[in-house]
């Protein structure tokens, strides 16, 4: 093949690269926008299940800054593999706050991570809890996500939660998932991590 024919070869393919990255990177920022805003509708809905009360979600770089040394202080809690991941105010239509959304995971369920959102009230009372993240055993692990669970850590104010097998889980005691639980505590320290930093991290703030 002569010279010619190898370099209109060579620009035929290069033309034909730069098309398809035009194609997917123009691809990529048309998905991106209602993928970010159907997260955020998600999210939205997930704060409102633990707060709805309230009408409005925020944060502030104080808030942002706290999480990263809230982790720092975990790790010595002996809650396992958990860390707070997102805090919020929450806030009602004439800006006052009434409480706070926490998100927080742990990698310590059957099925590894699991993410909640915890909703707090200013005076420690836990609103209730969402799931945001979960892949248990369905039977098992799963009924995590049903009321039946969930609500035991609703309208409680405990510094922390321990988990119990016994029938009659008494003041700050959450009981088990009937043979799930490793699920149950993991949940159960993913809340313990958000009720940490309320406690201390945002305790903190307001004591400045």
């Amino acid at each position: 093949m002569k010279k010619a024919g190898y370099m209109k070869d060579a620009m035929v393919l290069c033309l034909i690269t730069l098309v398809s990255g035009f194609l997917l990177g123009s691809g990529y920022e048309v998905t991106k926008r209602p993928i970010e805003r159907a997260t955020q509708s998600a999210n939205l809905a997930a704060y409102q299940k633990v707060f709805p009360e309230a009408t409005d979600f925020m944060t502030n770089n104080e808030m942002i800054a706290s999480v990263e040394a809230c982790n720092e202080e975990l790790l010595l809690q002996k809650l396992g593999k958990v860390a707070v991941e997102d805090a919020l105010l929450a806030m009602d239509e004439g800006g006052t706050v009434l409480g706070y959304v926490v998100i927080s995971h742990s990698d310590d369920s059957y099925a590894g991570r699991l993410k909640i959102s915890v909703g707090i009230k200013k005076d420690g009372t836990i609103n209730g809890i969402e799931f945001l993240e979960i892949s248990e055993t369905p039977g098992l692990g799963l009924k995590a996500r049903e009321p039946d669970f969930k609500n035991q850590y609703a309208g409680k104010k405990e510094e922390a939660f321990i988990v119990t097998k016994s029938g009659n889980a008494v003041e700050g005691e959450i009981h088990a998932i009937s043979g799930a639980t490793i699920t149950s505590g993991a949940v159960t320290n993913a809340v313990n991590a958000a009720l940490y930093y309320v406690h201390h991290s945002i305790d903190r703030q307001e004591e400045k």
